[in-house]
């Protein structure tokens, strides 16, 4: 299992302890303030104790949803505006304003690591929104998939997320043309 420092200071009770459990390898450092109980761990595990703020978006949710098999570069996430900024090489970071961040936010189970992330819904409005700013044959590829699985989408979801954001007529009408 993976810690953040304040799980392992709990544990162990001061810096010194730590350091001496790291030392005996009962504990292993993993990154900066990222402990674990086993030497190699999944990176969606270390990724969800080290940014509890974040929730998977872009790229990365398309790839855990199913909707593509283009596997990102790096973690796509996305923060309420006035968050850490991160400087980690692996993460691509986007900001959200506070009334649009937490608008879809669910937990899914992957490859037996439960992570913050977007629904599949949400993830189809910002498809819309960002149509012409993805390349299209990804899009196309991501838009076939939705339409694979359009009856498992929860159609009053996507209304209600649509009708959150500036220009939901033109989110809608995309969608209707493109899925439904």
């Amino acid at each position: 299992m993976v810690y953040n420092y304040k799980e392992v200071y709990k544990k162990y009770g001061s810096a010194y302890q730590i350091n001496k459990a790291v030392k005996e390898q009962k504990i292993y450092k993993i990154d900066s303030g990222i402990y674990s109980d086993k030497e190699n761990n999944h990176y969606l595990e270390v990724f969800t104790k080290k940014y509890l703020d974040a929730i998977i978006s872009g790229d990365s949710a398309y790839y855990y949803h199913n909707l593509t098999d283009v596997i990102p570069a790096k973690i796509f996430i996305t923060t309420k505006r006035n968050a850490t900024r991160y400087k980690d090489k692996h993460i691509k970071q986007s900001y959200s304003e506070d009334k649009y961040f937490s608008i879809g936010k669910t937990i899914i189970n992957y490859e037996g690591v439960n992570i913050n992330i977007y629904d599949k819904e949400r993830m189809l409005i910002e498809l819309a929104k960002n149509k012409n700013n993805i390349p299209y044959d990804y899009y196309k590829e991501i838009i076939n998939n939705y339409r694979k699985i359009k009856d498992e989408l929860d159609i009053f979801k996507i209304e209600d997320y649509a009708n959150a954001f500036p220009n939901s007529e033109k989110i809608m009408a995309i969608i209707q043309d493109e899925v439904f």
